[in-house]
């Protein structure tokens, strides 16, 4: 995260600047080693475990998704926090033999995903 500091007046400022979709590093590292194996690296459903989950992985490039995103905007939050299809998410891990440890989730951690996540869907 960049900060930017300005002086006018004799007054100083402090600006806090939001970091780019590119900059979000927690975001894309979570991203990568949680989210990344189904989803694929670009979110349309290529990991490598995309098919070996009942139902397959979708893709979450879609405009349909892309929506569902803009009306609902945590719902990336909320699907790590609920895990849709109860346990779909850790059951597709264990029976293909991927380890995944486990996380101890912070409010950064859930903005920084839900950011990085959302650049990637939107970028196209």
């Amino acid at each position: 995260m960049k900060i930017l500091f300005a002086a006018s007046l004799g007054i100083s400022l402090v600006i806090q600047a939001s970091p780019s979709f590119s900059d979000n590093s927690n975001g894309k590292q979570l991203y990568s080693s949680r989210c990344a194996m189904c989803h694929g690296p670009d979110a349309r459903g290529t990991g490598p475990l995309a098919n070996k989950s009942n139902p397959p992985t979708p893709d979450l490039t879609t405009a349909a998704f892309r929506k569902r995103l803009h009306d609902y905007p945590g719902v990336i939050v909320s699907s790590v926090i609920l895990r849709p299809n109860g346990d779909l998410i850790p059951r597709t891990l264990r029976e293909n033999g991927v380890k995944v440890p486990p996380h101890a989730w912070t409010v950064k951690d859930f903005r920084d995903l839900n950011e990085y996540f959302s650049g990637l869907i939107t970028k196209k």
